[in-house]
């Protein structure tokens, strides 16, 4: 009876809006000096991945030298799927991968993941998406090893970047010098909340 009489209290369409909200940052983050230290992060990890994109599309020389560019017929995914770097037991999974396809991939992940974190929308898209990335490459690198590139076995650079588009995406980083709050509200985001 109490809870029926409750629900009677609430108007149909009160509830369905309470139903509907998403989060916002302040609702989650409540310290201003955080959400700003949170807008930061995200810019820095987006820039992660744009910047990946940027150097093996036009070699700017950081890890891709101009004439391996994509641009110049480079080869990124195959280049580092056939690379010494890919070791361990899933080395021929990795490298069984190698084609021009996830060239493709590679570059649009890159490309999608950095400018969905840097713009702030999309977040649990990119979180899950840079993740998994980090992850395979993680595994590709196979840091478990004796004398692997790695300094740390378990937790190197790739760990801490998943675990960053993680947080980014939890605590709704993108509405802080973001689009973020303007794409919450859009009706398609607000009908599939995974593209929050």
């Amino acid at each position: 009876m109490t809870t029926h009489a409750v629900h009677a209290a609430i108007p149909r369409t009160e509830a369905r809006t309470r139903t509907q909200a998403i989060a916002r940052q302040e609702d989650v983050v409540t310290s201003a000096v955080g959400r700003r230290a949170l807008a930061g992060l995200r810019y820095a990890t987006g820039f992660i991945f744009l910047w990946a994109f940027l150097d093996k599309l036009l070699g700017l020389g950081f890890s891709t030298p101009f004439e391996r560019a994509w641009i110049n017929g480079g080869i990124p995914a195959q280049g580092f799927l056939n690379s010494p770097a890919v070791t361990g037991p899933l080395q021929p999974w990795f490298q069984s991968m190698a084609s021009p396809i996830a060239d493709v991939l590679f570059m649009g992940g890159m490309l999608a993941i950095g400018l969905a974190v840097m713009s702030g929308v999309g977040l649990r898209v990119a979180a899950v998406a840079g993740s998994v990335v980090m992850l395979l490459m993680y595994l590709a690198e196979w840091p478990f090893a004796w004398g692997a590139a790695s300094t740390n076995p378990l937790v190197d650079y790739h760990i801490v970047y998943a675990l960053a588009l993680i947080v980014i995406a939890a605590l709704h980083a993108g509405d802080t010098w973001g689009l973020g709050a303007a794409w919450k509200h859009l009706p398609l985001v607000q009908r599939f909340r995974w593209l929050v």
